[in-house]
C-alpha cells in the first residue's frame, strides 16, 4: 500500500475510476498533495497508458508513471465485479471518473445510486463535452475537442494551415478545472455535510482559455485570424527573430517600448507616429516586425536577452525542452523530481508548512495493491451490474 506524504489533503480517500490523462492527472494532483488515492483498472492490460511511451528501460510508461504517481491500484472488471466497485466508492470522499456520460450509470457506478450509499462523496465526473447537451455521448480526445472548441483553428502562422498546440491543452485543462472544482466540493460538503456532482468537459475547458480570440468574436462577429507567435492586441508582443534564433519581447505598455527602442538602438522610434501607442503599432505591425527584426539582427539572442533584461525589458530566448527542464530556475522550483527511479515534473502547488519532496512515491504496478484492498472494503453482498455494458 502506497503511504501518501504528508500534505493538506492527508486523510482524503479518493476512488479513481479514471483512465488516460485528464482524470490521472486530476489524480495526481490530489495525490500529491497527500490525499490517498486508489486508481481502478481493467485487470489484464489496466490503464491504456501503461502502453505510451516513452519508456524507461524496464519497460515501464513514463507517460502513465507521471500522471499515476503515488495512487494504489486495484484491478476490477467493472461489468463483472460493480460490487468490488462500490465497497470502495461507499468509504471514499471522493470518485473522480472520466468514462462517456452514461457509461457509469449502466454500471450500477452512477452518481445517483452512490450518493444514496454515500450522501458525503464528491463525485466528479471529467468528459469531452460534459453530462449535457447535444454533443453529450460523443467519443472524444485532446485533438478532437482542441479542433471542436477552435483552438486549432487560430493556433499557427496565418499563411499555413492550423496546427495542434503542441501539448494536450484539454485534457490537462479539464484536470486542473477538475481538482479546483473537487476542493471546492469537498469544502461545501464539510459544511453542508453532503456531496455533489461536479461536471467538467474538456470542450468547456478549451473554450474558456481561447481569451483573446473568444473576445474579438463575441465582441463584433469576428473569425479570429492566425497570429502566429505575436499577441492579438498588444505589439510589439511575441517572437523576433535575432541573428541566430529567436527572442522573445513583451513590450506590453509604452514606457516598455520605449525603453525597447533605446535598447535596439532606434530611440526615434518611441516617437514615430505609427508606433506612438499601442493602437498604432498593432495598425503597424508588419512594419513594426521588419523595424525590430532589421536591428535584432545584427546581434544574438544572448546578447540580446542580457540587453534587454538589463533595461527591464520583459523577455526570453525561445528555450527548447530540455533547455527548460535543466535550468537553475527549474531545479530551484523543484519541478523536475524523482518517483520510482524516473525523473519527472515536480508539483506546481507550493504551500508553507507543507513539505515538496523531490523523491516521490512511484506509481503503481497493476493491480499492486489488489489484494490489500479487497481485504480492506470487502465486497459485501451488493447487487452487480449487467455484464454486458460496454465501457468505451
Amino acid at each position: 500500500m502506497t503511504t501518501p506524504s504528508a500534505g493538506p489533503l492527508a486523510g482524503l480517500l479518493v476512488a479513481d475510476f479514471s483512465r488516460v490523462l485528464a482524470g490521472p492527472f486530476c489524480g495526481m494532483l490530489l495525490a500529491d498533495l497527500g490525499a490517498r488515492v486508489i486508481k481502478v483498472e481493467r485487470p489484464d492490460l489496466g490503464d491504456d497508458t501503461r502502453g505510451y511511451g516513452p519508456f524507461a528501460p524496464d519497460g515501464r510508461s513514463y507517460y502513465f508513471a507521471r500522471v499515476n504517481r503515488g495512487k494504489e491500484s486495484i484491478a476490477i472488471d467493472l461489468k463483472r465485479d460493480t460490487a468490488q466497485a462500490v465497497a470502495i466508492a461507499r468509504e471514499a470522499d471522493v470518485l473522480l471518473e472520466n468514462f462517456r456520460p452514461g457509461v457509469m450509470d449502466r454500471l450500477g457506478l452512477g452518481y445517483a445510486r452512490l450518493s444514496e450509499l454515500n450522501p458525503r462523496l464528491v463525485y466528479a465526473s471529467i468528459s469531452g463535452y460534459g453530462q449535457t447537451g447535444p454533443w453529450r455521448e460523443r467519443p472524444a480526445y485532446d485533438a478532437v475537442i482542441q479542433a471542436m472548441s477552435g483552438l486549432i483553428s487560430i493556433t499557427g502562422e496565418p499563411d499555413r494551415d492550423p496546427v495542434r498546440p503542441g501539448t494536450s491543452i484539454a485534457d490537462l485543462a479539464a484536470g486542473l478545472y477538475g481538482f479546483g472544482a473537487i476542493l471546492a466540493a469537498v469544502r461545501a460538503r464539510d459544511v453542508s455535510g453532503r456531496g455533489s456532482h461536479v461536471d467538467i468537459a474538456m470542450f468547456d475547458a478549451t473554450l474558456s482559455l481561447l481569451e483573446g480570440a473568444a473576445l474579438e468574436s463575441l465582441a463584433d462577429g469576428t473569425v479570429p485570424a492566425r497570429v502566429g507567435s505575436m499577441h492579438r492586441s498588444i505589439a510589439p508582443f511575441g517572437a523576433f527573430t535575432a541573428k541566430d534564433g529567436q527572442v522573445v519581447i513583451c513590450a506590453g505598455n509604452d514606457e516598455l517600448w520605449a525603453r525597447l527602442c533605446t535598447v535596439v538602438g532606434l530611440p526615434q522610434l518611441a516617437d514615430d507616429p505609427r508606433y506612438r501607442d499601442n493602437t498604432s503599432r498593432m495598425s503597424h505591425l508588419h512594419a513594426l516586425i521588419a523595424d525590430l527584426e532589421d536591428a535584432l539582427s545584427a546581434n544574438t539572442v544572448a546578447y540580446w536577452s542580457a540587453a534587454l533584461e538589463a533595461a527591464g525589458v520583459p523577455s526570453a530566448p525561445v528555450n527548447s525542452v530540455p533547455d527548460a527542464l535543466e535550468s537553475p530556475q527549474t531545479a530551484d522550483r523543484r519541478m523536475v523530481i524523482t518517483s520510482g527511479g524516473l525523473r519527472l515534473p515536480g508539483q506546481v502547488v507550493k504551500l508553507s508548512g507543507y513539505d515538496d519532496p523531490l523523491v516521490r512515491p512511484a506509481a503503481p504496478e497493476l493491480d499492486a495493491d489488489g489484494d490489500a484492498l479487497r481485504g480492506e472494503f470487502p465486497r459485501g453482498a451488493i447487487v452487480e451490474s449487467d455484464s454486458t455494458i460496454s465501457t468505451q
